[in-house]
């Protein structure tokens, strides 16, 4: 098989599995969004250490600890990813599996509003419309709502502020999550045993198939990323944009035709000009991407040393 279509076959299981995240987080109750999301951080811990120890890459540690600026981009990255995900998990338990795919959709855009709004990036015309466009899907949803789409916004928003802490990072996607989950690790298992002090854990409560499950959300979490870094090391940038939206595409399909949610008039009026939005968003990035390798073969410039491929953009979130 060629590097290519390898990468394809791990880009389309990455952004597969991420899309059907909203199949198994039902799974794991009648535990609560809380514990759901303390058992996800906890074991994503082993997972990742795991596969840390055979790839034996720990080499990393010791330059981390002597960086205190990192460290303290990694707790930001913990904390806003730790929201990110509670938001997901109470979200989808809770019925709001739409409005989930919603914030993925739409994250693209709330990237590209705080590129201009903290790194002062500058856009492109087509860029400023597709933003324009996303502002007044957001309004009209809201109409559709009857009230501000905030899942939605606090996923995207979220998501989008642990991509630009995650830049200024830039670590390898292992590596990351091993250090994130290690911020996490402490508070997670201080709740945990504060849950079952009194009572209220299901781990141990509804038999090992439930235990079980809770205990897969890590291998769940780090599956994903691995296919991700994978598929990353073997295709373009621009074609890890176009997959990236499968995951929401798979939320939205679930949300409809599984779970049997229904959409007024506005919010599929919201959820075209959103959708209308990414287009724009997509053919300027494929002709940018197009221009930006006629002007390389043309003048060609020495190769930089090449990037840790885990740590190149398009994974979303409930994935991290």
């Amino acid at each position: 098989m060629g590097d290519k279509r390898a990468g394809l076959v791990y880009g389309f299981a990455a952004y597969g599995m991420w899309g059907l995240f909203p199949l198994y987080w039902p799974l794991l109750e009648p535990a609560g969004a809380g514990e759901i999301l303390a058992h996800r951080m906890v074991w994503s811990l082993v997972v990742v250490g795991v596969l840390l120890l055979a790839l034996r890459r720990w080499t990393w540690i010791a330059d981390l600890i002597r960086r205190p600026r990192r460290l303290a981009l990694i707790a930001v990255a913990a904390t806003v990813v730790s929201v990110n995900w509670g938001m997901y998990i109470w979200a989808v338990n809770a019925g709001h599996v739409v409005e989930t795919s919603l914030g993925y959709f739409i994250n693209p855009l709330v990237t590209i509003a705080l590129a201009v709004l903290v790194l002062h990036e500058r856009l492109r015309p087509v860029q400023w419309a597709a933003v324009g466009i996303g502002g007044a899907a957001v309004a009209v949803l809201a109409v559709g709502y009857g009230r501000l789409p905030w899942i939605a916004l606090t996923l995207a928003f979220s998501f989008g502020t642990y991509s630009l802490v995650k830049k200024k990072i830039a670590m390898g996607g292992l590596e990351s999550l091993a250090a994130e989950t290690s911020v996490q690790f402490l508070p997670a298992i201080v709740f945990l045993m504060v849950l079952g002090s009194r009572g209220d854990s299901t781990f141990t409560h509804h038999g090992p198939g439930h235990a079980g499950l809770l205990a897969l959300s890590g291998v769940v979490t780090a599956v994903p990323l691995v296919c991700f870094g994978m598929s990353a090391n073997r295709l373009p940038l621009s074609t890890l944009g176009l997959l990236q939206y499968l995951a929401p595409v798979f939320q939205f399909l679930i949300g409809i035709l599984h779970f049997h949610e229904t959409m007024s008039t506005e919010q599929w009026i919201g959820f075209l000009l959103v959708w209308s939005a990414l287009v724009l968003l997509t053919v300027d990035a494929l002709r940018n991407a197009r221009r930006t390798r006629a002007t390389a073969i043309a003048h060609p410039v020495p190769a930089p040393d090449a990037a840790d491929p885990a740590t190149t953009p398009g994974a979303p979130a409930g994935a991290a």
